[in-house]
């Protein structure tokens, strides 16, 4: 058993998920793609919310980074999916440094639209 009381399982592709929820939200989303319904469809993309930094004199700042559960696009749209049970003090503000950096406006030409399922 992990934090938070959820349990690792398996998707049908074999992968191993951090909850039983995200598990069959792959399965979901699998399916749809291969329906034709969606496409792209990635799992946990890596997305920078905050630049290495250094300074002089003091010691270097790691990367802040976002890992999303779900990445795909529907429609010419990317969406960017977290399954969430629990919503720790540490999600929330890496949520919203995610929607402030990249859904904002058009990230690259691209409109991102972040779901909490």
């Amino acid at each position: 058993m992990a934090k938070y009381h959820s349990q690792k399982a398996k998707c049908r592709q074999g992968h191993i998920h951090d909850s039983k929820k995200e598990a069959a939200r792959c399965n979901e989303l699998t399916m749809l793609q291969k329906a034709g319904q969606i496409s792209e469809l990635k799992q946990q993309v890596k997305f920078e919310l905050i630049p290495s930094q250094k300074f002089e004199n003091m010691p270097n700042e790691r990367q802040c980074v976002y890992i999303a559960d779900f990445v795909y696009k529907k429609d010419g749209v990317i969406f960017v999916e977290d399954t969430k049970g629990f919503r720790t003090p540490e999600y929330i503000i890496k949520r919203k440094l995610f929607k402030q950096r990249y859904c904002s406006d058009r990230y690259c030409g691209d409109l991102i639209i972040f779901k909490e399922l």
